[in-house]
């Protein structure tokens, strides 16, 4: 069985560890919302004493349309990304798409991101492991939580067993999902510390038609249930006005919102006698 505490930059995350926020904007829409985001974040940080990850994507290469906004790409999203981990002195973590992504986002970002849809790529996850970053991996929507173990198993097979694991909602019909709780304690017997991703569990792929809609007032609902589950993160998106934002804006929170969201999270995380 693993040791299910993984180092996070300066953070640790796992059984008797407080709770990790991985928060962020969904994609690098520009470098100045980028650092007012984080500035914003890392000042929430510090007033309630947070283990915070901030979060952006670089591409969003797994969009409903071709047409929509995916990021600056590679190159010019990872500058903005070690700005925020220079100026902010806050860990990172970005989503990689291919295997030619993993050593240079490797180099800046603490984490590397394996989105849902690529969960069981092989040859990804091996150039992710290979890095000996922190590797988080989304649960495919279409996986059982004991499945998540391959996953696991080729971490393994490359020697890094820096690994979390993260539920993010099942295909539940068409342009649905729905979130089972008890994959929170099951991944957790993997031997790997889980993050619930409150954000995209509330995401309805394709609804908007070239865009995938979601509905952000269950956000709270779910974030506080995955803490009474006794999850060992939360993933949320957030950004100054969702609505207006360029990817994945109905999942999103307001930063306006957001302190008293985690404000929630942490007195539950409390009330079971947890860090």
């Amino acid at each position: 069985m693993r040791e299910r505490v993984v180092q996070v930059g300066q953070w640790k995350v796992g059984n008797g560890q407080p709770l990790l926020f991985i928060l962020g904007p969904c994609v690098i829409e520009s470098r100045d919302l980028v650092l007012r985001v984080a500035n914003t974040l890392a000042d929430l940080a510090r007033e309630k004493k947070l283990q915070l990850v901030f979060k952006a994507s670089f591409d969003k290469a797994n969009r409903s349309s071709g047409a929509t906004f995916r990021g600056p790409g590679l190159e010019a999203g990872l500058k903005v990304l070690a700005e925020v981990r220079d100026q902010f002195n806050l860990p990172v973590l970005t989503d990689i798409h291919e295997t030619g992504h993993a050593a240079p986002a490797g180099e800046v970002c603490d984490v590397l991101q394996i989105p849902a849809f690529l969960a069981r790529q092989t040859d990804l996850l091996f150039a992710a492991g290979k890095t000996g970053r922190v590797i988080n991996v989304k649960k495919g929507q279409f996986m059982a939580p004991w499945d998540m173990k391959n996953v696991l198993a080729k971490l393994d097979e490359v020697g890094n067993p820096r690994v979390l694991l993260t539920e993010r909602g099942a295909t539940f019909g068409y342009g649905n999902l729905v979130t089972d709780m008890r994959s929170i304690p099951l991944m957790q017997d993997l031997g790997a510390p889980v993050i619930f991703d409150a954000t995209h569990s509330v995401q309805m792929p394709g609804a908007g038609g070239d865009r995938s809609g979601g509905d952000r007032r269950m956000v709270p609902y779910l974030a506080r249930a995955a803490v009474a589950a006794g999850c060992d993160g939360i993933f949320l998106e957030t950004h100054p006005d969702p609505d207006q934002a360029l990817s994945d804006g109905p999942n999103m929170i307001s930063l306006a919102n957001l302190p008293a969201l985690l404000e929630q999270c942490i007195r539950i995380r409390h009330a079971l006698d947890l860090p």
